[in-house]
């Protein structure tokens, strides 16, 4: 799905570079390439720089794609009029535009797609299709587009400077959220697999499984293996399958327990837990530990939630001065819009 979106993008990237600066897109034969004003960033000049291929060399080139102002007298009799070449430097630039990966996959795409492009526009050109109404609307939206996912990706570095105060603060008032716990749970279903016969068969078989649940608790707390109980559990409910089943849930937090279970938190290591039961089945827990992760620990978490509020901070502030009044007359009551 990424990868659609991003060679979407990059098809619109292409018609709009097209536009604004066509003597680029084509380089005469012969030419010296056109060098990169705008660095890569260092992670890909390292990657790139490895295989030897220098910055101003040809990493791909497209025989016969000219501009319209290359003469083709140029050309040595047999051979294209023009040619386009695109640089190392020329085509880091669009990967760090288009804000891709730079894995190799990402690269082979790009080596393939953008040529396809990049002739389908010279193509589009010669047709004058730029200076058709349609074009210059669609043009003017992406645009649009574009600059609010600039400004986006702005607002998203900015609010990445999380001050070192407010992930700390975070964690002193939200210290729960970082509790995690280790637990062992059994499972009672809610009903026997083994219908009882004769009217009211299912509540019967409804509350025997409920009474079941109370008993496993009763000798839960006394102390005995939730795995030897567990497998009681699922034969008195007539459940085959795994004849040995491991209780432990391992390292969890909060809120990797359904809400209505998540109380479970507040027992002491070595307690057992009332039956906790729901439309999914009856519950018991035992806690044999938990611990609150430190702050560092907590720290990619706390900035990553931090992050995300100082966005949506930043957006509903540039929005909120603005309000926009929709004529119902012509689009109809929202929601009342048919889809395909």
């Amino acid at each position: 799905m990424m990868r659609e979106l991003w060679v979407s993008w990059l098809l619109l990237g292409c018609l709009m570079w097209a536009q604004a600066n066509p003597p680029a897109s084509a380089v005469p034969a012969n030419s010296p390439p056109v060098t990169n004003q705008h660095p890569p960033d260092d992670g890909m000049r390292k990657s790139r720089a490895a295989t030897g291929v220098a910055e101003d060399a040809a990493v791909l080139t497209i025989k016969g794609l000219c501009s319209s102002s290359t003469p083709p007298e140029r050309a040595a009799p047999g051979k294209s009029a023009c040619q386009t070449v695109v640089t190392r430097a020329q085509f880091e630039e669009l990967i760090n535009a288009l804000r891709v990966g730079k894995d190799r996959q990402n690269l082979q795409d790009l080596a393939k797609a953008y040529p396809q492009y990049l002739v389908m526009a010279h193509e589009a050109e010669q047709r004058g299709v730029e200076k058709q109404e349609r074009f210059q609307q669609r043009l003017n939206f992406a645009r649009l587009q574009i600059l609010s996912q600039e400004l986006l990706a702005q607002i998203q570095e900015e609010a990445a400077k999380v001050p070192e105060s407010d992930i700390e603060d975070y964690y002193r008032k939200n210290s729960s959220e970082f509790e995690s716990a280790s637990l062992e749970r059994i499972v009672i279903p809610n009903r026997s697999q083994v219908k009882a016969q004769g009217n009211g068969g299912e509540e019967r078989s409804e509350n025997a499984m409920a009474k079941e649940a109370e008993l496993l608790r009763t000798r839960a707390a006394a102390g005995e293996d939730f795995s030897k109980l567990q497998k009681e559990a699922y034969d008195a409910a007539g459940v085959s399958g795994n004849s040995s089943p491991d209780p432990k849930t391992g390292k969890l937090r909060r809120q990797g327990l359904p809400p209505a279970h998540a109380a479970v938190f507040h027992l002491q290591p070595g307690e057992v837990s009332q039956v906790i039961s729901d439309a999914t089945g009856h519950y018991i827990y035992k806690l044999d530990w938990k611990a609150v992760d430190s702050l560092e620990v907590a720290r990619p978490e706390i900035s990553k939630t931090l992050r995300g509020r100082r966005v949506k901070k930043m957006i509903e502030s540039l929005q909120q001065p603005y309000t926009t009044e929709v004529n119902q007359t012509y689009f109809g009551p929202e929601g009342s819009g048919d889809r395909d």
